[in-house]
C-alpha cells in the first residue's frame, strides 16, 4: 500500500479524529511496556510491496503528512495540500500514530513557533511504530523562536548607532546579525578599581563613577571569568560610589571556589559591566530598550541594515520533549532539521548566573549563609558544601526527558542562546518539569555552531542524577556520534561543548570538536563525593560536605560507568579559561576508555585531564600535538597518604610537546605505560592512521 494509498484511507477521519485529540489535561491510558523496534522499522522505508510473497512481517510504510509554510491547516497534509504550521501536523499524527509509523516532512523555508513545540507520551511511536519529522528532499526547513526586526533608521550618525522599533516588554539576550552573533553591549573595567562586599561592589577609582550617571541602572549586570567560571550579577542602583547588587544573585556568586570576589586567577580575572547603550561603541554592538520597545545597533563594516536579516529571538526554548514519571515518550526521530533563535532569560533575573561548572549555576536562598562570605567561604565553606546537590542546570534550546529511542541526525543547532540540546537533565532545565529517565538517544551527524552556551549537556547533578531513587531515572546509552562542532559557549564560555555529567555507557565517537573557550569533551561530575566510599579529601574540617544534610557517604556506585570517548578530532578549544582539558573527566567510571582522539591546537593547555576522584578510567593511543601538558591527573596531592584518584591507566600514547603531570604512581595504581615521545611533527606510523581517521567518518 503506497503512502497515497494511506492518505485516502485516512483523510476522511482526520477531522473528526483530531476533535477528540487527548488535551494535556485529561486522564490518560496507564504505562504501556516500551516493545523493541526492529531494524527495519524505519519511516523513510517507502516502498509499495511487490506481487512477490513475503515471508517475513514487512517493514511498516509510513503514513506521510506534509508541511509547506505556504500550507493551509485546512489541507489534509497531503503533498498538494499540505499543512501550514507544526501544531497542524502534531495533531494529525496523533490521530493515527497507534498503527502505523508516520512521517511529518517538513518543505523548505522558516516555521516561526509562537510557543514551544511540547513532545508528550501521545507524540511518539507507539505499539513498535515510529513518528519522523524530517526535511522534505532537498529542503533546509528552520524551526525559529525568533523574528525579523525590521524599518532601521540612524539614531545616532555621529557614533554610526541605528535603531528599530520592537515588541514593548522584549529583552533578549542575544541578537544575530547576518547569521553572526551580535555583541551585547559592554565594556571592560579592571578589577583593582573596585572593591567587593556582600551587599555589592564599591567604586574605589573616581574614573568609573561615572556608572551612577547611567540611565536605567536595574538592567546592567556584570560580569567576572575567572579560572573556570564565567558569573554574571544584576545590579539595583549605582549611588554615591556604591553598586548595588540583586538578591539572592549576588551572595550566591560570593561562596564556593572561584567566586565573584575572590577568583582563583586574581587580578588576572576578567571584569566586565554589561548592557547599556551608553557601551555600543565597537561595531556589532547592540541594546535593547524594552520599555520603549527600541532596538539599538551598530553596524560592522559593509553592512547595510536594508539588505541585513536582523534576528531577535522571541523564545527561551524550541522543543520540549517528554514523557511522564514511570512513562517514556519513545520512537520520536528528527532528520534534516535546523533549529535556531532563542534567548534564556535567567540571567536577567535576581538569580543573576552564578556558574559553578559548565552550565551548573547556585540559585535560591542558601541556609546558614556565612556573615561573612567573601572571607570566610571564598574557597568552600559547610554553607556552600549543603548546596552541591542543589545546584541548577542551564535549560537547553532542544529538551529531552523522561524519553527512550529518540534520534537527532543530520540536524543544525545554529544561532541558539544557550545550551543547544539537553538530554535526560535535571527538572529544573525541563519546560515539562520531569527530569532526567532518559535512555538510548543518537545524536548523529549534526552541526553545531554559533551558540551562546555548549552543544550537548546529558544528564543531571541532583541527587537522583547519581543514584537514582528508581532504577528508570537512570540516563543510559546516549552516543554522539560524526558530529561537527564549532564557535560554541561564546556569552557562557565556562561550558563545556559536550557535557556528559551521570550516564551509563555513554558513546562519544568520531565528532569534530573546536572553536570554544573551555573544554572540548567533558565526562563525569560530582568530584568523586559520590562514589562508594566518599572523597576523604571533602571530610576536612573546611569543607565538610559529609556533615550536611542529605549529603551521604555511599556504599554503591554512581550511574557514570563505560564511558567511551573515541576517535575524536579536538582543537582550537580552551581559549579563555586555564583550567581544565581539552578531553577532561571527574569521579569513578569504571569501563571508561578515552582512545585514539587526535587532540592539537591547544597552546599551553591541557590535553585529557583526570581530575578529582577519577579512577578506572583507560587513556590508549591518543595523539596529543603541542600542548602544555599532554596528561594531568589531580590526585589531590594535600590529602596524601588519602588516595582520592587511582586505578588510572595512560597507555600508547603520542605527544611531541609538554609532560605527564600528576601522582602517576604505584601508590594508588596509576600507571604511564609505554608512551611514546615524538619530535615535532615526525609522528609514527601508527600516530598517522589515529590522525587520518580522527573526526566524523568520511
Amino acid at each position: 500500500m503506497s503512502p497515497l494509498t494511506h492518505h485516502a484511507r485516512w483523510r476522511g477521519v482526520l477531522g473528526a479524529a483530531l476533535l477528540i485529540a487527548t488535551p494535556a489535561t485529561a486522564q490518560l491510558p496507564p504505562a504501556i511496556a516500551i516493545p523493541p523496534i526492529a531494524s527495519a522499522d524505519r519511516p523513510n522505508s517507502e516502498k509499495a510491496f511487490s506481487s512477490v510473497e513475503i515471508h517475513e512481517r514487512p517493514a511498516p510504510v509510513p503514513i506521510v503528512f506534509n508541511v509547506a509554510p505556504g500550507g493551509s491547516d485546512a489541507g489534509d497534509g497531503s503533498p498538494e495540500r499540505p499543512f501550514a504550521t507544526l501544531a497542524r501536523a502534531q495533531a494529525a499524527v496523533r490521530s493515527v500514530n497507534k498503527t502505523q509509523s508516520v512521517t511529518v516532512r517538513l518543505a523548505d523555508g522558516v516555521y516561526r513557533l509562537r510557543a514551544p513545540l511540547r513532545f508528550a507520551v501521545e507524540d511518539g511511536g507507539q505499539a513498535g511504530y515510529v513518528v519522523r519529522w524530517e526535511a522534505a528532499k532537498g529542503a533546509k526547513p528552520i524551526l525559529s523562536g525568533g523574528e525579523q526586526v525590521t524599518g532601521w533608521r540612524q539614531a545616532d550618525a555621529a557614533r554610526d548607532i541605528w535603531m528599530a522599533d520592537i515588541p514593548r516588554g522584549a529583552d533578549p539576550r542575544q541578537l544575530w546579525v547576518n547569521d553572526r552573533l551580535a555583541h551585547r553591549a559592554a565594556v571592560e573595567a579592571p578589577r583593582r578599581a573596585f572593591a567587593f562586599h556582600d551587599w555589592g561592589i564599591e567604586i574605589v577609582d573616581p574614573a568609573w563613577r561615572f556608572l551612577a550617571d547611567l540611565p536605567d541602572q536595574s538592567r546592567l549586570e556584570v560580569e567576572n571569568t575567572g579560572f573556570f567560571t564565567d558569573r554574571r550579577a544584576r545590579v539595583e542602583s549605582i549611588k554615591d560610589g556604591r553598586i548595588v547588587l540583586a538578591q539572592p544573585g549576588w551572595r550566591n556568586n560570593l561562596i564556593g571556589y572561584d567566586t565573584f570576589a575572590r577568583p582563583v586567577s586574581g587580578d588576572r580575572a576578567r571584569f566586565f559591566i554589561a548592557n547599556a547603550l551608553a557601551f555600543v561603541r565597537a561595531e556589532g554592538d547592540w541594546w535593547a530598550d524594552p520599555a520603549k520597545g527600541k532596538l539599538y545597533y551598530k553596524p560592522r563594516t559593509g553592512e547595510r541594515l536594508s539588505e541585513s536579516q536582523v534576528i531577535m529571538p522571541r523564545l527561551e526554548a524550541l522543543i520540549s520533549a517528554a514523557g511522564r514519571p514511570g512513562q517514556a515518550l519513545h520512537d520520536l526521530q528528527f532528520a534534516r532539521i535546523g533549529f535556531q533563535h532563542t534567548s534564556s532569560l535567567g540571567p536577567s533575573s535576581a538569580e543573576g548566573y552564578a556558574s559553578q561548572q559548565s552550565g551548573a549555576y547556585l540559585a535560591g536562598e542558601v541556609a546558614n549563609y556565612p556573615a561573612d562570605p567573601v572571607r570566610d567561604c571564598s574557597w568552600g565553606c559547610w554553607a556552600f558544601e549543603s548546596m552541591r546537590n542543589h545546584w541548577r542546570q542551564q535549560p537547553a534550546a532542544v529538551q529531552v526527558s523522561a524519553a527512550a529511542r529518540i534520534l537527532f541526525e543530520d540536524c543544525q543547532f545554529a544561532h541558539l542562546g544557550q545550551v543547544a540540546l539537553g538530554l535526560g537533565n535535571d527538572a529544573s532545565a525541563n519546560l515539562s518539569g520531569t527530569k532526567l529517565e532518559t535512555r538510548s538517544v543518537e545524536v548523529v551527524r549534526s552541526r553545531f555552531q554559533d551558540l551562546a552556551g555548549g552543544a550537548i549537556m546529558v544528564g543531571g547533578v541532583s541527587t537522583d542524577a547519581h543514584h537514582p531513587s528508581r532504577p528508570d531515572l537512570a540516563v543510559r546509552d546516549i552516543v554522539i556520534r560524526d558530529n561537527t562542532i564549532s564557535g560554541v559557549s561564546q556569552v557562557y564560555r565556562e561550558q563545556a561543548a559536550i557535557l556528559v555529567t551521570y550516564a551509563s555507557a555513554a558513546v562519544i565517537v568520531h565528532n569534530d570538536v573546536s572553536d570554544a573557550p573551555y573544554d572540548g569533551i567533558d565526562v563525569g561530575w560530582g568530584w568523586g563525593v559520590n562514589d562508594p566510599g566518599g572523597n576523604t579529601a571533602y571530610m576536612s574540617l573546611n569543607r565538610g560536605y559529609y556533615d550536611q544534610p542529605g549529603n551521604l557517604i555511599y556504599d554503591t556506585p554512581t550511574i557514570l560507568r563505560d564511558t567511551v570517548i573515541l576517535g575524536n578530532r579536538v582543537h582550537g578549544v580552551k581559549r579563555w579559561f586555564p583550567d581544565g582539558g581539552a578531553i577532561y573527566h571527574l569521579s569513578a567510571d569504571p569501563g571508561a576508555l578515552i582512545a585514539e582522539n587526535h587532540v592539537y591546537d591547544v597552546p599551553g593547555g591541557i590535553g585529557v585531564y583526570l581530575d578529582e576522584g577519577s579512577r578506572y578510567v583507560t587513556v590508549r593511543d591518543n595523539v596529543f600535538d603541542g600542548l602544555g601538558l599532554w596528561v594531568n591527573l589531580n590526585a589531590l596531592d594535600g590529602a596524601h597518604p588519602r588516595r582520592t584518584a587511582a586505578d588510572n591507566l595512560a597507555r600508547g600514547n603520542w605527544h611531541n610537546a609538554g609532560k605527564a603531570n600528576g601522582s602517576w604512581s604505584g601508590y594508588a595504581n596509576n600507571r604511564l605505560v609505554d608512551n611514546v615521545p615524538v619530535e615535532g611533527p615526525a609522528w609514527p606510523e601508527g600516530a598517522r592512521a589515529v590522525i587520518a581517521r580522527a573526526g566524523p567518518s568520511r
